[in-house]
């Protein structure tokens, strides 16, 4: 069985760094706005490096252990990001300090040649969690190894929970014992709504408690692969949905080896 690759040790703190604007707005009537950028766009922004920061009223992390990542920061919520063979393990996207229950609207092209995975992912502290909504990934199944704990319907599709236990790993608090909840899409999608309520709230009725939100963001996690992505996130303003049901359970389970799911 394919277990998660373990990270080298680093800190991730060192990794964890809306602006409204315009004047003369005219007001519409829209049942539902994304959230504007500032008022005066930043321009395009290389990093190759670790680093944590914010950039056209978003939120950005990049990490990488070892090889050759870059990424460009782009207008308002949009990144890219391509990485070479000999990348060991990297981790980058743009969104939101602090997360919250919001309506993340997404967009673009992943392409991974190997193990990766794009999600919405962040972080809680007491209790220190780190998250996973998995919408598409590669060849590695990302909770290989993981209990799963059941399934929600939201955004369209089915969810399978899985919860794992990671232990003196690194965290956004320097090397700490703490779990991973996952929600992992069984239909992969590049490009759609993701209801984060609706997964905290199925996580909170399988037992796994959420804490105090640090950071969210639209990610790009890739491990010992080559690849590319062209994401833009946006947060929806308006009426939230209806909250998110237990999915039926499958008379076949989800694979638990690195194979594909859906």
């Amino acid at each position: 069985m394919t277990e998660i690759p373990v990270r080298p040790v680093r800190q991730r703190g060192g990794r964890v760094r809306r602006l409204l604007g315009g004047a003369c707005a005219v007001v519409l009537a829209v049942t539902a706005v994304t959230v504007a950028g500032p008022a005066h766009a930043e321009a395009d922004r290389t990093v190759t490096a670790n680093e944590e920061g914010t950039h056209n009223g978003y939120f950005f992390s990049y990490w990488k252990d070892s090889g050759n990542v870059t990424m460009t920061l782009g207008a308002a919520g949009s990144y890219r990001v391509q990485w070479a063979n000999g990348t060991n393990n990297t981790i980058v996207g743009k969104g939101w300090n602090p997360g919250a229950r919001r309506v993340v609207s997404y967009s673009g092209t992943w392409r991974s040649n190997g193990n990766g995975w794009l999600a919405l992912y962040g972080w809680t502290r007491n209790p220190l969690v780190e998250y996973y909504v998995v919408e598409t990934f590669g060849t590695l199944i990302p909770t290989a190894g993981a209990s799963r704990l059941g399934t929600i319907q939201s955004d369209g599709g089915t969810y399978d929970i899985y919860r794992s236990l990671r232990v003196n790993q690194p965290s956004i608090d320097g090397i700490a014992t703490f779990y991973q909840y996952w929600s992992v899409r069984r239909q992969k999608r590049v490009g759609g709504t993701i209801t984060v309520g609706n997964h905290f709230d199925a996580w909170t009725q399988s037992g796994l408690q959420l804490g105090t939100h640090h950071y969210q963001i639209l990610a790009t996690e890739a491990y010992q692969s080559s690849g590319s992505a062209t994401i833009t996130v946006s947060e929806v303003l308006g009426p939230q949905p209806s909250a998110s049901t237990p999915g039926p359970e499958p008379s076949t389970p989800p694979p638990s080896t690195a194979e594909a799911i859906g």
